[in-house]
């Protein structure tokens, strides 16, 4: 099991750089991506794509914000695209599948309990390292259609 998205696993988590053309604008992190979507500011969305302010600024800032009506019913799929688009380019595609089928788990000290799992109390729904490994699946499902042809 990969137990947390650090270390020799960072290119896992969210905020490891990567570029995202994601509804339009280009963001340099699935973080930068995923937290532009909370809200329809247009201010709010070029600061998220802005190099120079930094991701754990951007989530801070993120829990003031108005955010779009219906965030929660939509929050995982926004997370899933920011993810696929992620996923869908070298190397982390290489990389996702290297993990096989190794159990993901975004472990955390912050007590995050939705997105992860909190590394003192062992609770959360693994929702970050769920969606990778779906991701994953439907890469190697991809990939095996063609090896077959």
């Amino acid at each position: 099991m990969i137990e947390h998205f650090r270390d020799e696993h960072r290119w896992l988590s969210n905020f490891y750089p990567c570029i995202i053309l994601f509804r339009g604008k280009r963001y340099p992190s699935v973080e930068y991506a995923y937290m532009s979507a909370k809200s329809d500011d247009k201010s709010w969305k070029r600061m998220c794509a802005d190099t120079r302010v930094k991701q754990g600024e951007i989530k801070k800032k993120s829990r003031h914000l108005t955010l779009v009506a219906n965030w929660d019913d939509i929050k995982v799929d926004v997370m899933r695209t920011c993810l696929e688009l992620k996923f869908a380019q070298e190397p982390f595609k290489t990389w996702l599948l290297e993990t096989g089928e190794i159990h993901l788990q975004e472990g955390n000290t912050w007590g995050d309990t939705f997105w992860g799992v909190d590394e003192t109390t062992g609770e959360g729904q693994n929702m970050l390292g769920q969606l990778i490994m779906e991701i994953r699946q439907q890469i190697q499902s991809t990939d095996n259609q063609y090896d077959k042809s």
